[in-house]
């Protein structure tokens, strides 16, 4: 079994699952006693939201390069960044190390694909929704269409996660605005939609709507435990 080195705490609610969710693949792939290999450091996410805020996207991927050479240096065989908005550094965190980075959007942008559908709504942060290193992504590399919510809806969605999700706050006045969004989106044609923040899933779960959701969270850990136990998967010591 590989290590993964996580970047997490980005915020550290949607890390818990980040951690939870890959030791539970490599229980269901290899039973018994089996957990995961991992290195994980976490953020103090004030000063990553800082660095956000201000646009200072330079320095927030020579932070996130400088951690992944240290998760390299403790074993690390490939690195996970536990969010969607920090993908926005990618760039600058795999020319930092020799290891691969394995990047969010593929697995999700996979799935979709797997299930037939071209046309998908994204929520997410505002950097998220509105930058072209996440949606650029899934149409350029994925052919994917990709739709967002008008600016005010864009606001709204960036402030629930930050000032509510980001904080453990589920509320259900927020539930309703995001569905409200998202039914405005599905009258836009979207087929299905993006969880494309990591906290989104504490909020929006399928019960909720009624268009196919692609948790991101979901999709990247799994995709993660996946690659490191492709060798046990290779020799048929893990189950399919």
């Amino acid at each position: 079994m590989k290590t993964l080195g996580l970047i997490g705490g980005m915020s550290w609610e949607s890390t818990v699952p980040y951690y939870q969710q890959i030791n539970q693949t490599v229980r269901e792939q290899l039973g018994g006693l089996h957990s995961a290999k991992i290195v994980l450091y976490s953020v103090d996410f004030a000063e990553v939201e800082h660095l956000q805020t201000t646009g200072q996207w330079d320095e927030a991927g020579a932070l996130l390069a400088a951690i992944a050479c240290q998760l390299e240096a403790a074993g690390a065989d490939a690195l996970v960044i536990c969010t969607n908005t920090m993908h926005k550094v990618a760039e600058a965190v795999q020319s930092a190390v020799r290891i691969p980075l394995l990047h969010i959007a593929d697995p999700t942008a996979l799935a979709i694909q797997q299930a037939g559908l071209t046309r998908v709504g994204l929520l997410g942060t505002r950097f998220t929704m509105e930058q072209d290193f996440y949606r650029s992504r899934l149409e350029q590399q994925h052919g994917l269409t990709v739709l967002t919510p008008p600016q005010a809806d864009r606001d709204r969605v960036h402030q629930i996660i930050y000032d509510e999700l980001c904080l453990g706050e589920v509320k259900n006045a927020s539930r309703q605005t995001y569905q409200r969004i998202i039914s405005d989106l599905q009258a836009q044609g979207a087929q299905a939609i993006i969880l494309g923040c990591t906290e989104i899933a504490m909020l929006i779960q399928p019960q909720h709507c009624a268009l196919p959701l692609f948790d991101t969270t979901a999709l990247h850990t799994q995709s993660a435990a996946r690659w490191a136990l492709s060798e046990e998967l290779a020799q048929g010591t893990a189950s399919p």
